[in-house]
């Protein structure tokens, strides 16, 4: 008796795909097969042949028959992919989350750590900025949303800068978040580290765990401290 045949990865991957209905597929969805390439070849003939519909590089919708005729892509399915992402608000968005500015971005404005995201899946008005270091995945989206000030040197605040200076302070303190912006500081522009420091000082920390921010600031450099200028000790820590 001859041994059954193994099926093919096209034929797994087809059989996967019509059996679950609408819903979205990545090459990521079959690691269990354990051959990507196979399986992103597969996809695209599965899209060829319009049992997938394509939304954006790498992402496939299987659309289920209604009595309109197929189904289609939302917003909102889309928007469940991003489980797959880090994604934190930015700019506006982190400054009206923490009450910095009634203003926000119409479809958010968001900073991630990969190196992009599909335009379906945030729409294509979002506002994206990529390539956050690897360490904001230690964050929750409130710590990185005070953080991103940090970045902007409090520039989405519509505040003033000593009303700035003292809502930053707040929430600091509230999230108990300056230790792990400590740890990560390393990987944060120089600006940063600079505003962190003065920060650090006007709330009592221990200047020796401040000692690791000051080794890695260049003493030649002046720093634009922009509405956070306000801190005490902003000029120990190099603001312009």
């Amino acid at each position: 008796m001859p041994a059954p045949q193994t099926p093919s990865i096209a034929s797994l991957v087809r059989e996967r795909v019509t059996s679950q209905g609408d819903s979205y597929w990545q090459t990521k969805d079959f690691n269990d097969l354990s051959a990507p390439n196979a399986v992103t070849k597969a996809l695209t003939r599965l899209a060829k042949d319009n049992t997938l519909k394509r939304v954006s590089k790498g992402i496939y919708y299987h659309p289920k028959p209604t009595r309109f005729g197929p189904s289609h892509p939302t917003q909102a399915g889309l928007h469940r992919l991003l489980k797959d992402y880090y994604i934190y608000p930015a700019g506006l968005s982190a400054a009206n989350l923490l009450g910095f500015t009634t203003q926000n971005v119409p479809a958010g404005e968001f900073a991630t750590t990969a190196r992009s995201i599909p335009p379906r899946i945030l729409g294509p008005k979002a506002k994206l900025h990529v390539n956050r270091p690897e360490t904001w995945k230690e964050l929750s989206s409130k710590e990185a949303a005070i953080l991103d000030i940090i970045r902007c040197v409090g520039q989405s605040s519509d505040l003033s800068p000593e009303e700035t200076k003292a809502l930053l302070i707040h929430h600091i303190k509230a999230e108990n978040c300056f230790s792990k912006f400590l740890k990560i500081s390393a990987h944060e522009p120089p600006h940063v580290r600079a505003i962190l420091g003065a920060i650090g000082q006007e709330i009592g920390v221990n200047f020796s765990q401040l000692k690791q921010l000051r080794d890695n600031i260049n003493p030649l450099t002046r720093f634009n401290f922009g509405k956070l200028r306000t801190l005490s000790h902003a000029s120990q820590w190099q603001a312009k």
